[in-house]
């Protein structure tokens, strides 16, 4: 449910921003949008057993805006923050969903940041206490409040007034936030639209890799799953030197953890919960803001005629597979040791030194400085799960090492029991999935995902959901054949320029939208 900054391993957890969810891409210098400041209530919920003890104390919570579009009677669009700083989305007010909506409806643009991220921590530290306010229904109370209060210096009209129309806008995490904000505030705002709107909760998500299995190119795929399969039985079969051997191989050799090791290689691909290099997830329609680096490992993989030095490493260990060969293995090694190994500057592979690969050490995941990664991982232990695993059965594009113990022994290291908060043995998913989970629905809130995001089974099209989705005016709803994880966010000034799938997707958007300012121009 994550949206994508790209993430460092979480050996550079102060400096990464978690998955799922959003990736911001190449950019062009931002402008200076000025940060503005609220004074938002930490604690909402002062009668709530949740929150105990209880502060009437405010933080400042930064939001930025862009009025250049704007004309008076003109709709408010809110663009809710997600896991990472307000300047991150800065692109969404100069070519994205929200300059579109700007420019069409005579609108005003405002980026609110979500609180312990950027530079809205209510706390210099992010103690487990601390953290104790960082919840859903916290941060979905924020958007409502800002909506009543906040203000926009320079802009003549109030724009916070009951009559105004606001829309509001999230992709993947704030999506979700966007449409939980919806059912739960659904009168104060004349609209919402969640893009790749991650709404499920689910403990374990090997999911995650189905878009790739099914989308991605064949011959990569199959020799990635040949691959995981001969190491999976190597490291069931306890061979000792076999291990050892298939790791220096990778040049992975000093990880003493398996599971870092298994996680390492799949950097590559994506996950679990740490990106060093773009994966499928960052793939995007426009070079603006995508990466080919998916194509590139693929195409390292499926080289028919590789170097004698790295073809003959395919057959390295067909000793330990009945004489088979382990196709592919030498071009999969090499990209990891090209690509990979050199962001180990410190050239302690087994360490949490800044962009090394290992991952236990309880005393580096305790520190308590305020961070985005700090930040994410607490409400993946908390409330969101989404543990990206290997499946059970079947084919899997990741060592079946990875399961959600290895993930969850972050949660445990991270955040050790304070005096007024622990977090659960396993994530509470009851607190997320209240809303609705795959069918969270309310008035006038638009639900957008892509065919082939590795999140989709956690958002409304879910394969997963229950029923057939059919959109309606009061409840709509899309899916973008071929598109990605919240795609339709990213623009490029010019609508009828875009690839048809994605201008006729942001032509729906447009035309939904329009009708929700009639339906709400009805009401007033």
């Amino acid at each position: 449910m994550k949206v994508l900054t790209l993430l460092y391993t979480f050996a550079a957890l102060g400096s990464a921003t978690p998955a799922p969810y959003q990736w911001q891409g190449k950019r062009a210098a931002a402008p200076a949008y000025a940060a503005h400041t609220i004074d938002q209530p930490i604690d909402h919920f002062p009668k709530s057993d949740r929150y105990v003890p209880h502060t009437k104390d405010t933080f400042k919570q930064r939001y930025f805006f862009d009025s250049s579009y704007y004309k008076p009677g003109g709709p408010v669009f809110l663009y809710i923050g997600g896991e990472t700083s307000g300047e991150s989305r800065f692109s969404n007010l100069q070519t994205g969903i929200i300059q579109i909506m700007m420019e069409k409806f005579n609108g005003l643009g405002v980026i609110l940041e979500n609180r312990y991220y950027g530079g809205s921590y209510p706390y210099n530290t992010s103690t487990t206490d601390e953290l104790r306010f960082l919840t859903t229904e916290q941060t979905i109370a924020d958007n409502a409040y800002f909506r009543k209060h906040a203000t926009f210096p320079g802009v003549n009209n109030t724009l916070n007034g009951p009559d105004v129309p606001w829309i509001m806008y999230g992709g993947s995490l704030a999506g979700a936030h966007t449409a939980f904000t919806m059912k739960t505030y659904n009168d104060i705002f004349a609209g919402g639209i969640g893009s790749s709107a991650t709404t499920q909760a689910l403990l374990e998500y090997p999911q995650w890799y189905d878009p790739i299995m099914k989308y991605g190119p064949a011959d990569c795929v199959s020799r990635i799953v040949n691959i995981v399969d001969k190491i999976d039985a190597l490291i069931k079969s306890g061979n000792a030197q076999g291990i050892q051997q298939l790791k220096d191989i990778f040049g992975l050799g000093a990880l003493q953890s398996l599971g870092d090791f298994a996680m390492t290689i799949a950097f590559p691909i994506g996950g679990p919960m740490n990106y060093p290099t773009n994966t499928w997830q960052e793939l995007n329609w426009s070079d603006r803001y995508g990466s080919s680096d998916f194509w590139h490992f693929c195409s390292n993989v499926t080289n028919l005629a590789p170097a004698a030095n790295i073809s003959s490493v395919d057959t390295a260990l067909s000793q330990y597979s009945n004489g088979s060969a382990w196709t592919g293995l030498g071009s999969y090694a090499d990209y990891v040791k090209k690509t990979l190994i050199p962001t180990c500057t410190s050239g302690r592979i087994d360490s949490t030194d800044s962009g090394c690969f290992g991952t236990q050490n309880q005393t580096f995941y305790a520190d308590v400085t305020n961070s985005a990664a700090r930040s994410y991982l607490y409400s993946t232990c908390s409330e969101s799960g989404a543990y990206q695993v290997a499946p059970k059965k079947g084919p899997s594009l990741i060592s079946r090492v990875l399961q959600a113990p290895y993930t969850q022994q972050w949660c445990t290291w991270a955040f050790p029991a304070g005096t007024s908060n622990s977090i659960p043995k396993s994530p509470e998913l009851h607190y997320y999935n209240k809303y609705g989970g795959w069918n969270t629905q309310a008035p006038n809130l638009a639900l957008i995902d892509g065919s082939t995001d590795v999140w989709l089974d956690l958002c409304y099209h879910s394969d997963l959901a229950p029923k057939p989705r059919i959109s309606s005016d009061k409840y709509p709803s899309y899916l973008i054949a071929g598109a990605g994880h919240h795609w339709d966010s990213y623009g490029i000034l010019n609508v009828t320029a875009e690839p048809a799938y994605i201008r006729e997707a942001h032509l729906w958007e447009e035309r939904t939208v329009s009708r929700f300012l009639t339906f709400w121009g009805e009401k007033h």
